[in-house]
């Protein structure tokens, strides 16, 4: 792929350029539906807009987990309304090292729709504030719509039957007490897929918040002729995709549903331990 990380200076100097990028505000709270929103009000990068993992990411939680994927149609309209096309490029940005919607919105559209220019904050909100980027208030005009129609690309996601039929190496994203059932706070069920390997996204950050290099990531991530990503909502499980991304590494597919649908069936197996 492409390029997939922006440094806080290397946004701060595009920005200023003829052809800035689209800046999408991805700042979330799991359990608060409206914390990003007010996250973005209380102070945002000039010029970014603010993208929702409930609403824009995400369809309502249900029998296919706590954050499936939206429609193809769903996501077209909110990618239109937001003037994005394969034009312009988009940097997106959380503030928890993309641990959290980034990743998933990097994924979504870098991946599945096949935007060619999408990168995600290096360090996040945090690296842009260190580099001396101002935070301003106040409501963003949004820009033209546009009129994209992106050819998604649903081989890059599995369904639990897959994962279920399939050999592929499962790759966790959750904590190592979670992946063990040791603790299971969001869910009704603890434990994991069985033959899953548990891979934390927050390993793949340095003390600072930034990715780690591309050799130390290449070192780290699980191998396999063919990998599945999954976490709880099939969120964080994004950040490992995009490590393996900067690792250089062919992609795991996704599994959107993850841990939170795969649970929803008593049939399915489960693993302790």
């Amino acid at each position: 792929m492409s390029q997939v990380l922006i440094s806080a200076e290397e946004l701060a100097e595009s920005s200023q350029g003829r052809n800035p990028p689209r800046i999408l505000d991805c700042r979330a709270r799991l359990g608060d539906g409206y914390a990003g929103r007010r996250l973005w009000e209380a102070g945002h990068v000039p010029g970014s807009l603010h993208l929702d993992l409930d609403r824009d990411l995400a369809a309502e939680s249900g029998e296919g987990g706590r954050h499936p994927l939206p429609s193809r149609e769903a996501f077209t309209g909110t990618l239109q309304r937001l003037g994005i096309s394969p034009d312009v490029a988009v940097v997106v940005l959380d503030d928890m090292g993309g641990q959290l919607a980034a990743a998933r919105a990097w994924w979504m559209l870098a991946v599945w729709a096949g935007h060619p220019d999408v990168r995600v904050l290096d360090g996040g909100l945090r690296a842009w504030q260190e580099a001396g980027g101002e935070l301003v208030l106040g409501q963003e005009a949004l820009p033209e719509p546009s009129g994209w129609q992106p050819r998604f690309d649903d081989s890059a996601r599995v369904t639990a039957d897959d994962v279920f039929s399939g050999r592929e190496l499962k790759v966790d994203a959750r904590s190592e007490e979670r992946f063990r059932g040791e603790a299971e706070p969001i869910d009704p069920v603890a434990g994991h897929i069985p033959g899953a390997v548990c891979r934390p996204s927050a390993a793949n950050l340095t003390e600072t918040g930034h990715f780690k290099s591309a050799a130390a990531l290449d070192a780290e991530l699980p191998s396999d002729e063919a990998v599945v990503a999954y976490c709880g909502s099939g969120v964080t499980a994004c950040h490992n995709v995009l490590a393996y991304a900067i690792a250089g590494r062919s992609l795991p597919r996704l599994y959107p549903g993850s841990w939170s649908e795969w649970v929803r069936d008593p049939s399915r197996p489960v693993a302790r331990g």
